[in-house]
């Protein structure tokens, strides 16, 4: 099967040429894929059908270990009775639009920030994959920020002051600075995990800045001087030249390497129009042979 990938931006993001992902079990197909992802960091594919449980096959077909520790399973159970397939959508369990005060609402918020997901446990995710089920008849985008392209346009001095550094990540803190705050029992479901703030992918060999809101300190840093380090990072990462808009339409279907991107969701009126999503992540653990 042929993998064709279409560049949307100068830096990163393709989209790729007609092909049914529920069809893709051949290894050369899917080493191309992954080598689509090398390249390009996020891959857009449309018109893409999936069930639950196809994508979940898919997902793990494509990368192996999925992630289900998420911070909505801390909260409570989702409605399909399976973590590993995250519920991103503003619908509650009895089908309906969730209230504005819902407390898994007032969480989901922090989706807003600039973040990559599955950065606050150990290991951490490695590939995204967001399948849009329903999509509102109003914009409602995600935005991706390229950190490969980041870290190579810092200067070699700030490159060289970034080695070694090593920051702790946590979805307490991401979701306190927006005032909502997980109960006791819910944190200690989220301990937080500690990471470099540069790596480097493996099969790539390209580096690329770690972080985003989940990052709370950096350690053996002063807290103030490292919090506004990581800002300084957040901002020069999320410069026009470096990000891409996802326009949703029906049945699109995105993976992103969280090892080096960011991305957030744009607001619209979800307390009108419905939006429903399921994603996949899995964990950057090594492949099974």
């Amino acid at each position: 099967m042929t993998v064709t990938i279409t560049p949307l931006t100068p830096v990163f993001a393709g989209e790729v040429g007609p092909i049914d992902l529920r069809q893709v079990h051949d290894r050369e197909s899917l080493e191309a894929i992954r080598a689509g992802m090398d390249k390009y960091a996020v891959l857009v594919f449309r018109d893409q059908r999936f069930t639950n449980e196809e994508q979940l096959d898919f997902a793990q077909r494509f990368d192996g270990t999925l992630h289900a520790r998420t911070s909505s399973s801390a909260i409570g159970n989702n409605r399909f009775g399976n973590e590993a397939i995250a519920d991103v959508s503003n619908i509650d369990k009895e089908g309906k639009i969730r209230d504005a005060n819902n407390r898994m609402r007032a969480s989901s918020v922090g989706n807003r920030l600039w973040h990559t997901d599955a950065s606050f446990v150990d290991p951490p995710g490695r590939y995204s994959m967001l399948s849009a089920r329903v999509v509102p008849p109003v914009r409602a985008d995600t935005e991706f920020a390229d950190m490969r392209a980041a870290y190579d346009a810092l200067d070699e001095e700030t490159r060289a002051s970034l080695e070694g550094l090593r920051v702790y990540h946590t979805i307490v803190y991401s979701r306190h600075v927006l005032g909502f705050d997980f109960n006791d029992d819910e944190k200690d479901k989220l301990k937080g995990a500690v990471h470099p703030l540069v790596r480097t992918i493996p099969t790539s060999g390209r580096r690329a800045l770690y972080l985003a809101s989940h990052a709370e300190h950096i350690v053996d840093m002063p807290v103030p001087e490292g919090r506004l380090l990581l800002r300084d990072l957040s901002d020069h990462a999320t410069q026009r030249e470096f990000t891409y808009r996802h326009i949703w339409q029906p049945h699109d279907f995105v993976i992103w390497d969280n090892r080096c991107t960011m991305h957030r969701a744009r607001p619209f009126d979800d307390q009108k129009h419905r939006r429903e999503m399921r994603r996949t992540t899995t964990l950057d653990l090594p492949l099974p042979a």
